[in-house]
């Protein structure tokens, strides 16, 4: 999120729209379409889409990438301040890491009532045993998420 003093007014600007092109290129790649942007003071840091068929890798999901390539890009663990925007409910395992990367603010797009794991399923923010809680904003693009999901389903049945 970038927020922009504008006539003593905050506005917003959001990166929903990168987060959709990377969830299209996993698409064209085969992959879920699901995309995410690490975002802080300085801009854009880093940008993924899901790789878990290419990299055979069960945990190459969009915002693991992200959060990982955001980290390597920074030369820091934690990414506390910065913003990711995710096409699709993060599941357990990137709510996990999202809570441990100490990321400020979560925008996701669609919501993912079979694998989410913040709104639906283990709600993985309200635990006791979870460290950090971001602040959540859901629906953001949501009906750009769903429609790609729904597409790229489609063809595969």
């Amino acid at each position: 999120m970038i927020w922009r003093e504008a006539s003593n007014s905050m506005s917003f600007t959001s990166h929903m729209q990168a987060a959709l092109a990377e969830a299209i290129a996993a698409a064209a790649r085969g992959e879920v379409p699901c995309g995410a942007v690490v975002v802080g003071p300085e801009g854009v840091v880093s940008k993924a889409g899901n790789r878990t068929r290419e990299l055979n890798d069960p945990t190459a999901h969009a915002e693991i990438l992200a959060i990982r390539a955001a980290c390597t890009a920074l030369g820091q663990e934690r990414l506390t301040g910065y913003d990711l925007y995710v096409t699709l409910e993060p599941c357990p395992m990137c709510a996990a890491a999202i809570s441990n990367a100490r990321i400020a603010r979560l925008y996701y797009g669609a919501a993912d009532p079979k694998s989410g794991g913040v709104a639906q399923g283990p709600r993985v923010f309200e635990h006791a045993t979870c460290h950090h809680k971001p602040e959540i904003y859901d629906g953001i693009g949501a009906q750009a998420s769903e429609e790609l999901l729904r597409e790229f389903f489609a063809k595969r049945r």
